[in-house]
This record gives structure tokens, sequence and C-alpha cells, in this order.
């Protein structure tokens, strides 16, 4: 079970990221705003995420700043799925991603 959290926890992470880029990439602008919304979209997560949220982060979050980021951070797709209309599916995705978090933290992964 702990070696497939770690799968879920990988996966949450690219739906995060597919949702806020494809968010961005579907605005109903023209396609070159479209274009740098969804390429600075990316870039944002991409960042932040590399200097704050991976396990070789240059700035280690711990504690309750990590919980703040990790709440902003995978909110940002949850809110770019029901942004998009999915609402649904933003509600499954809250759902997993409270859940394979809350097992992360139980198991110390």
């Amino acid at each position: 079970m702990k070696t497939a959290n770690l799968g879920v926890l990988f996966a949450i992470e690219l739906v995060a990221l597919g949702a806020v880029g494809a968010y961005g990439f579907t605005r109903d602008v023209s396609a070159p705003l479209a274009w740098l919304l969804g390429m600075a979209g990316l870039a944002l997560m991409i960042t932040t995420w590399a200097l704050f949220g991976s396990q070789k982060a240059r700035y280690k979050t711990r504690g309750t700043v990590r919980v703040a980021f990790e709440i902003v951070w995978f909110g940002a797709g949850v809110v770019a799925l029901a942004l998009s209309g999915a609402y649904i599916w933003a509600a499954v995705f809250a759902a997993v991603c409270a859940l394979s978090k809350g097992l992360a933290v139980h198991w110390n992964q």
C-alpha cells in the first residue's frame, strides 16, 4: 500500500499540472494569449514545486508551511478543474489528494 501511495502522490502532481495547463490553453481568447496563459500557469506551478515542494527543493518547507503550500498548490489544480466546468472531477481530485496526502503523513512518506 505504501508503494502504491507513492505512485498516487506522483500522479496527483501530474494531474494538478495538467489541470492548470489545460485551463490556460483552453480559454476562449486568441490563440497566442491562450498559449501564454497555459505556459505561464505551467511555469508557475513547476517553478514553485521545484523551489518549495520537491524532495530536492532549494527551500524545504516543513510543518504548517508545508501544509499551506500543498493546499495552495494542489488547490490550484482543483480550482482549474472547477473553472473548466469539471465539477465532479474537481471534487474527486480534491478527495484523492486529501486521502493520499493524509496517508503520506501517516506513513512518513
